[in-house]
């Protein structure tokens, strides 16, 4: 919850005879609502879907599905994939700025709980799996999705820790490989979030124009 806005974020498990099964597909779906004259409303719905690409056994799997097409001589065939997958960028502009403001506010709870350290320099540091007690390797200030550095079609990266105990950070979101076109994100330990329209990260840094 970030004052008047509100993430909640749905994932779906499978099950075969009252047997969770294991699957390569991982759903996602995040309801993003927001406040208005104190009612909660509806505000805007994004869906991804994780297919783990360099495991090997999906791999296989997706083989199988492929099946031979014979042409009309009956002397060769060509293999068509089914179904078909689509991948299609998720997340707005301003879901972005919500995860980065997310971030920052982990930021700064972490550097005051734990002063010795100063800010975490890994989005691991601030995830929020696990069990027992929060520590200083595990905060427990942001859900695992975000914590993986890979959200809305964005990477998140937390980079130029500076000092010990750390006083200051570079946060950066960049368009993944699928989301050219779109702007990059960044900010510091100042919390002030700027964009770049080339979506580099690189130009946020150095001459990014503030969020409003």
């Amino acid at each position: 919850m970030r004052g008047d806005q509100d993430d909640i974020e749905l994932t779906f498990h499978f099950y075969k005879n009252g047997q969770p099964q294991a699957t390569p597909f991982m759903p996602q779906m995040t309801f993003s609502m927001k406040q208005e004259a104190q009612v909660w409303t509806l505000n805007e719905i994004s869906v991804t879907i994780h297919l783990p690409l360099a495991d090997p056994n999906f791999l296989k799997a997706m083989t199988e599905k492929m099946t031979p097409s014979p042409q009309s001589t009956g002397a060769s065939g060509t293999f068509a994939a089914r179904p078909a997958i689509s991948m299609q960028p998720a997340g707005s502009d301003a879901m972005v700025v919500a995860a980065m403001r997310t971030i920052l506010t982990a930021e700064v709870t972490y550097a005051s709980t734990y002063p010795s350290v100063g800010y975490a320099c890994s989005l691991s540091t601030l995830d929020g799996f696990g069990g027992g007690e929060p520590n200083e390797r595990q905060a427990m200030l942001i859900n695992s999705g975000l914590a993986s550095g890979r959200k809305f079609g964005y990477v998140f990266t937390i980079s130029a820790c500076g000092g010990s105990p750390v006083t200051s950070f570079h946060l950066t979101a960049a368009p993944s490989g699928d989301t050219f076109g779109r702007k990059a994100f960044c900010a510091d330990q100042t919390e002030v979030i700027r964009s770049s329209n080339d979506g580099t990260a690189a130009t946020c840094l150095a001459s990014g124009t503030q969020v409003q």
